[in-house]
């Protein structure tokens, strides 16, 4: 049985990560190639990969939804959506998709005479359920290998550290002082018993050899 131990510690590894790195801010250095906004109709199999409508408006079946067209150095594209995120989850309280947009489109160029952006973005892009990365901010580099440390990654995992082992020390305080105490009184309870027992045994065994000797002339 152990592979199922080791099968259910894999799956909750990658449950755990896959969580995290969708959640997790990242940047990606690319040239905005246009921005446009399209109508969208969300399914069962992708609405929860979308964040929310723009706040003050109503969520529907379907609404308008702003895109950011890029592409990377080596060519590749990638296309990012820009919603609201609100005080829902992420906790990133976007409010300022429009406001983004326009950055974006403000810092639209060619190949020929490429501009490098930094956006910071959450989400995965799976094309075959039509879902985007949500953008978070845009701002301008100095070229497409500008290395950009992740502070505020690095924030979150330290803070996400330092909970969960708070978390661990008083778990382990607590079993030191309330369940071990238990299980030891538990343990000494069973030995006893076990003694007991046995002295029992001890005891009625020339009883039960008396009483055999005795009515049937036999007994060990």
């Amino acid at each position: 049985m152990w592979y199922i131990k080791w099968i259910f510690r894999v799956l909750f590894v990658a449950i755990v990560f896959a969580f995290f790195h969708y959640t997790l801010p990242q940047r990606d250095i690319v040239r905005v190639i246009k921005t446009e906004i399209i109508r969208q109709d969300f399914s069962r199999w992708n609405r929860i990969f979308f964040a929310q409508a723009d706040a003050g408006n109503e969520e529907g079946v379907s609404r308008d939804l702003r895109l950011i067209e890029t592409a990377y150095d080596d060519g590749s594209t990638m296309i990012f959506r820009n919603e609201d995120t609100g005080f829902g989850w992420p906790l990133y309280f976007k409010f300022d998709s429009s406001d983004l947009q326009a950055k974006a489109a403000d810092l639209g160029s060619t190949r020929e005479e490429p501009v490098w952006v930094a956006i910071t973005h959450y989400g995965w892009r799976i094309k075959v359920l039509t879902i985007y990365p949500n953008a978070i901010s845009v701002r301008k580099v100095d070229g497409p290998d500008v290395w950009l440390i992740p502070w505020l990654n690095i924030t979150i995992l330290m803070v996400l550290g330092l909970l969960l082992l708070g978390v661990y020390r008083m778990v382990q305080r607590f079993r030191r002082r309330r369940i071990d105490p238990l299980l030891a009184r538990f343990k000494d309870s069973r030995d006893r018993a076990e003694i007991r027992t046995a002295q029992t045994g001890e005891t009625a065994r020339p009883l039960v050899r008396n009483f055999l000797r005795h009515w049937f002339g036999g007994g060990k």
